[in-house]
């Protein structure tokens, strides 16, 4: 069968960095699903993307369906029939294979006696079945918002402005809100502005890159990569890396050219976070280091054109200028105040309507760090900072500073701290409450810290799930996982050993009475497997990267140890380390005998095991004395919790146990020594029971 390469280019108004990043993800799988349903076959799917145009490149696609002979099945016969006239649902299934109800043909399943005929299509051409599939495609692109223009009845990022789409050397016709496609596409709009003929969907790239214009976002970061590094020796310094930055000027432009930047070193006294921010939050500028770290007064900008850099430099000079001398002045005021002076200002800023205000939140902050750090066993240096530094962690949000750059929250907070003559602990628990402000972001590093920014999400968390404002589905307007996954992940890290159901009693404490709805026992019951599914997540070995996640560890040894409960995390982790110890091939044999040592557990009387009496079998004398050893050793090893010791002892009773369940048959006729069989195999269990349901180890 004859195949010939596609493309598709969507050419259009800029497109902002976020929705190029998201179609280029999307478009790949929105094609091949698409050419599934078709029947055609294909190779590679590749796209493409700058701000004007948006590209898929499919190799190596069939110029022809095949034919189709397939048997489908239709309906029941006590549905397609009553009275021995076909009903709606036997002519219904006639009409969608284009047969007549008297060529279908009844068999037989497993299900019972079924309608069924065999469809038949002759394949069409490729080149027919195309225009109605590239517009289905585009129309599925997904776009935070799309835009509707003049009077189509059309929606896309942004407008239209021109259609490739090839078959091969043909054109695909497709038309799309009054633009038709062709060959011809645009190259850079300020180096090639001219039309560029497009002589095969193979030759794409290369013509692209002629005209000035890297279509392929690889192969424009690395150009960025280059840039960027040609700029920074020229600057003579370091660049600040960034990787939101690195995303977002790749997507920006078409091609990318650097220039360097500077501004007065007189802004270099202001804290080196506000110049970053004002760099990179409205400019998308990276900020650079000289030999000894210090920040310069220089910066990168990504841009579009080589032409007239001197030009651009003077404009972005001044921007930036008038922007870092805001700051200047929005510092120097909120310095006027002490950080302190402006915590009664919170008491106008709602946190949430029924749960009151920021201030009353920071109240509740500052009572359940210490709380924590006590229940926990800290000293008082420990719970005293983080009591000071919860008491001013919200105050900074009341300053003119976050008031106009919303990201500095908490770095302003801890400059301020530290210039009105708090300590360094202090500011840092300032800082460092807000963390992990991400998946990719650490948890606070100081203890103190750590407290404060466990008590300020699991008191929101607390008080969403109190008045009913628990996650749904996909919405989670509170960012409720997100703060869940904050919390264990600050305990993991800090190995702080407080059970999850203290937490939440602590924070709902917090909240005066009639506040929250939901009774303290249901909310720990429903946050307790709210929190055991994201710890779940943390502890599994999905292949990602760990850092700052602790140790991650097979998925059946995870489950294995949630079954026996989640409400310490660190204990789980503990029980999960140790059951990871042991091999893969001893783990799979613990599993396979004690699902069945379980399973036969259920039907075991109460009492205890016995010694098996008289002429016994020696698999079955073998098997009470590593119980024996067993009960011994499980009893020492629960005082100290050494999970580790006790599954090298189980892992050494299951050999033991396999042989007995080969040699021995449990359900004797004889009651009294079956009832004391099903004893052992009940008291095994359960002195296992505490680490993990071990019997779980065998499912997938």
């Amino acid at each position: 069968m004859s195949v010939s390469d596609l493309l598709l280019e969507i050419g259009c108004e800029e497109l902002p960095s976020s929705f190029v990043e998201s179609a280029i993800a999307s478009l790949p799988e929105l094609a091949t699903k698409r050419f599934a349903g078709l029947r055609l076959t294909h190779g590679a799917v590749r796209a493409f993307g700058t701000p004007r145009r948006l590209a898929l490149l499919v190799e190596g696609l069939a110029e022809q369906q095949p034919d189709l002979s397939e048997e489908v099945l239709g309906p029941p016969v006590r549905a397609a029939f009553k009275d021995g006239m076909p009903t709606r649902a036997a002519t219904s299934f006639a009409e969608k294979l284009n047969v007549t109800v008297a060529e279908l043909r009844r068999i037989d399943t497993p299900k019972g006696e079924y309608l069924a005929a065999t469809r038949s299509e002759t394949g069409r051409a490729a080149l027919e079945l195309l225009p109605a599939a590239l517009e289905g495609i585009i129309r599925e692109i997904p776009f935070r918002k799309s835009m509707r223009w003049a009077d189509f009845d059309f929606t896309f990022g942004r407008p239209i402005q021109w259609l490739v789409a090839l078959l091969g050397n043909a054109v695909v016709p497709l038309t799309i809100a009054s633009k038709t496609s062709g060959r011809s596409t645009l190259g850079h709009r300020f180096l090639a502005p001219a039309e560029v003929k497009i002589d095969s969907p193979a030759a794409y790239v290369d013509i692209l890159r002629k005209a000035h214009v890297l279509v392929d976002p690889q192969e424009r970061r690395a150009a960025l990569v280059d840039a960027l590094a040609k700029a920074c020796k020229e600057a003579e310094g370091t660049l600040i890396e960034d990787e939101f930055l690195m995303g977002e000027n790749s997507s920006l432009v078409e091609e990318p050219y650097v220039v360097v930047g500077s501004f007065e070193e007189t802004f270099l006294s202001l804290p080196e976070r506000v110049i970053l921010e004002v760099a990179k939050g409205h400019q998308r500028y990276f900020g650079l280091r000289s030999a000894d770290g210090k920040l310069m007064p220089r910066y990168l900008t990504v841009v579009n054109t080589a032409l007239e850099p001197a030009l651009i430099k003077k404009g972005n000079d001044r921007v930036m200028r008038a922007r870092l001398a805001d700051a200047q002045f929005f510092y120097s005021e909120d310095l006027k105040i002490p950080l302190a002076g402006r915590r009664d200002k919170l008491a106008g800023v709602v946190f949430q309507k029924r749960l009151g205000t920021v201030l009353a939140k920071a109240e509740r902050i500052e009572r359940a760090g210490a709380a924590i750090g006590e229940r926990l066993g800290l000293p008082d240096t420990i719970t005293e900072v983080a009591r000071e530094g919860a008491n001013l962690a919200k105050c900074d949000l009341v300053s003119l500073m976050v008031g106009e750059f919303p990201e500095l929250q908490g770095d302003m907070g801890a400059s301020y701290a530290l210039a009105q003559g708090r300590s360094r602990a202090v500011a840092e628990v300032i800082a460092e409450h807000y963390r992990p402000k991400g998946a990719s972001d650490s948890t606070a590093k100081g203890v103190p810290a750590a407290l404060v920014a466990m008590a300020d999400r699991i008191d929101t968390i607390v008080g969403c799930f109190g008045i009913g404002l628990s996650p749904t589905g996909t919405a989670d307007p509170f960012g409720l996982r997100r703060a869940m996954l904050g919390v264990l992940r600050t305990m993991l890290d800090h190995s702080f050993d407080i059970a999850l159901p203290d937490l939440v009693q602590i924070a709902h404490s917090g909240y005066a009475a009639g506040v929250l709805e939901v009774p303290l026992a249901d909310l720990q019951t429903k946050l307790g497997d709210f929190a055991g599914e994201r710890l779940r997540g943390l502890l599994v070995d999905d292949g990602s990267s760990d850092a700052g996640r602790g140790s991650r560890f097979p998925a059946d040894v995870v489950r294995a140890c949630l079954a026996v409960g989640h409400a310490k995390p660190i204990d789980v982790r503990r029980r999960a380390a140790a059951l990871a110890g042991l091999d893969a091939e001893t783990r799979a044999q613990v599993g396979e005998v004690f699902k069945r040592a379980n399973n036969i557990a259920s039907k075991a009387p109460e009492g205890e095991p016995l010694p098996p009496s008289g002429e016994v079998h020696a698999s079955e004398a073998a098997l009470f004395e590593a119980y024996a050893r067993l009960a011994a050793r499980s009893s020492e090893i629960e005082k100290t919790d050494d999970y580790a010791a006790l599954l090298r002892e189980v892992a050494s009773i299951a050999p033991v146990m396999s042989k007995y369940f080969e040699d021995i048959l449990v359900m004797s006729d004889d009651m009294d020594v079956r009832n004391n069989r099903l004893r052992l195999m009940r008291s095994i269990s359960e002195r296992c029971a505490r680490v993990a349901r071990l019997e779980l180890l065998t499912e997938k």
